[in-house]
């Protein structure tokens, strides 16, 4: 029932709400059923605007995605459930082309805005414009590759038209990353002007559960009911308010939720296993996971930082500002051989995290890399050695055509993060590479403030650390990542999600060949050699498969955690016991 292409995200929201009511869990009454409760929600990597489309984070998509909808969303099994859209297209119902080349949507019927205006397929068109506009550095640009036109066919209904075959259509207006803005707040928002407005990005109108009321970038997200959400007759959402902290740390958050009873549900918590399992057995709270598609990875920039370079610091430079040794695959792969994966999971992850050599680690899963898989300290000297990158003046330090190898690298402040940080600093030194720790706070690091010199965005460093995942199950758009015009640099405000500057004309081309080809073998076999193109760049480095893991009160019931969306996507169902 709950993925079948009619089932709409409020119908599915009732039929949980009523098992749940059978089962001796809260009815669902009528608007205000949970009347005067706030539900606390930490993020303690604290959003910095509203609107997905200006940063790549998931704890903004997360937060926006409580007033913000898509057309459909990831349920916690991968699958697709209609949220804006009436039903999900297929063949079968004539949502999708014979030949692939168009998907055609049909709005749910009566959706306001929670201004009171009316939801129309001239929003949806307009998001398309919105995202796509030059200048505007989307950050969601790759939801969009393809599409050659978006047109409204009647106030309801809207076809989405691609340059070719689209087996896989579901990347526009799906997911907590490709929301519907409201074209009547975000009209004057277009290209170079949508970074400037704050009012818009910091308090969106949506159509979602709850509706802004607060919002300290960097800091707190109040949110009050929207007494304009389609399920408030049927009393969806149940709590009356939601506050999303933030600041603090990863065991702080988990802390709170496990131990103190002081907030009800606590996101991202890359904390020791061993830690989390002590909290956890106070009985204050649950610990709940969920794997996808998620991969803590090394990012190499492919580009020159050195802070003396300017405004060309970090700056592709149409492939004028290489890295001084980082372009090199020999050192690309002496540096993942050195590293302890094993002990990484051990120290850091438990049974939420599995080593890995891929940046694609669902299926199609590639076994071609698997080389990373041991630690090999000799075979890396060796690589460096037979590469001529040897140390010439005894100072223990490596040098690649005089240029010695030290690394900043730089990645989020955690406590997991950080341990990983040291032992790779370690293994590296046997190898002759010198390293200098760096961590941000969360907030700036995966924030999008243009007078930030730490974003990672910016990437004022030689080697960054982070987690990312695709929408879904959608490879195309999550591997479309790594495209040439995915390059972040001043011209589009530094939002582009190719992060490490790589440029490769195979990989545009694969990915191109990817998007108009429909064979699932064929797709298959693409996918895993963009997988392992990337890997074998050197350009980025796998290190560990990560399930989602977060924690929520013990009275706390409905969550159904998707690892292939935001968290948060059922979070009208949410109710907490008596």
């Amino acid at each position: 029932m709950l993925n079948r292409p009619g089932a709409t995200r409020t119908t599915t929201a009732l039929a949980f709400l009523l098992t749940l009511a059978a089962c001796g869990g809260a009815p669902p009454g009528g608007a205000g059923s949970g009347a005067g409760q706030t539900a606390t929600l930490l993020y303690w990597q604290a959003p910095t605007t509203l609107n997905p489309y200006m940063s790549g984070g998931e704890k903004e998509s997360h937060a926006a995605s409580l007033v913000i909808e898509p057309l459909a969303e990831y349920d916690e099994n991968g699958e697709l459930v209609p949220a804006l859209a009436a039903g999900i297209p297929t063949l079968g119902n004539g949502g999708l082309s014979a030949d692939l080349t168009a998907i055609t949507w049909t709005l749910e019927p009566g959706v306001l805005w929670s201004d009171g205006t009316p939801l129309t397929a001239d929003d949806v068109v307009f998001t398309w414009r919105y995202c796509t506009t030059p200048g505007g550095g989307c950050a969601q640009a790759s939801h969009f590759e393809g599409v050659e036109t978006v047109e409204a066919l009647d106030a309801g209904t809207v076809r989405v038209t691609f340059d070719g075959p689209k087996p896989f259509p579901f990347g526009p207006f799906v997911s907590s990353l490709s929301p519907i803005l409201q074209q009547a707040q975000f009209g004057e928002c277009m290209g170079a002007d949508a970074v400037q407005c704050s009012d818009e990005n910091f308090r969106p109108v949506g159509t979602g559960p709850y509706r802004v009321v607060a919002f300290r970038t960097n800091d707190t997200v109040e949110l009050e009911r929207n007494p304009r959400y389609r399920g408030i007759d049927h009393g969806l959402p149940f709590f009356d308010e939601i506050v999303i902290k933030g600041g603090g740390d990863a065991a702080a958050a988990a802390r709170s939720v496990l131990q103190l009873g002081e907030a009800d549900y606590a996101w991202n918590l890359q904390v020791e296993p061993e830690i989390l399992e002590r909290m956890e057995s106070r009985g204050s709270g649950h610990v709940v996971s969920a794997f996808s598609t998620s991969v803590e990875h090394l990012v190499l920039n492919q580009t020159n930082p050195d802070r003396a370079l300017g405004e060309l610091r970090s700056e592709y430079a149409n492939g004028t500002n290489p890295h001084p040794f980082l372009t090199d695959p020999a050192v690309g792969r002496a540096l993942s051989l050195a590293i302890d994966r094993e002990a990484l999971v051990t120290v850091g992850y438990g049974e939420g995290g599995r080593p890995t050599c891929n940046i694609w680690p669902a299926a199609p899963a590639s076994r071609n890399n698997d080389e990373c898989l041991e630690q090999d300290i000799g075979l890396a000297n060796r690589l460096l050695d037979e590469a001529g990158i040897v140390d010439t003046d005894g100072d223990g330090i490596r040098e690649r055509a005089g240029v010695p190898l030290r690394i900043v690298y730089q990645t989020s402040t955690n406590t997991v993060r950080q341990t990983t940080q040291e032992l790779i600093k370690g293994w590296w030194a046997e190898i002759g590479v010198a390293t200098e720790l760096k961590n941000v706070d969360s907030s700036v690091f995966f924030g999008s403030d243009l007078a930030s010199p730490d974003t990672y965005g910016k990437f004022y460093a030689d080697i960054q650390m982070y987690t990312n995942m695709a929408a879904g199950r959608n490879a195309e758009a999550y591997l479309g990542q790594w495209r040439t015009d995915e390059i972040p640099g001043a011209a589009n405000s530094f939002l582009g999600q190719n992060t490490g500057r790589f440029h490769s004309g195979e990989l545009d081309a694969l990915h191109s060949e990817l998007q108009r080809t429909g064979d699932p073998e064929q797709r298959d076999a693409l996918i895993v050699a963009l997988n392992d193109l990337l890997v074998q760049s050197y350009s980025v480095i796998p290190l560990i498969y990560r399930g989602s893991v977060s924690a929520h009160g013990g009275d706390i019931q409905g969550i159904r955690m998707s690892a292939w969306d935001s968290e948060l996507w059922n979070i009208e169902t949410w109710t907490r016991s008596p």
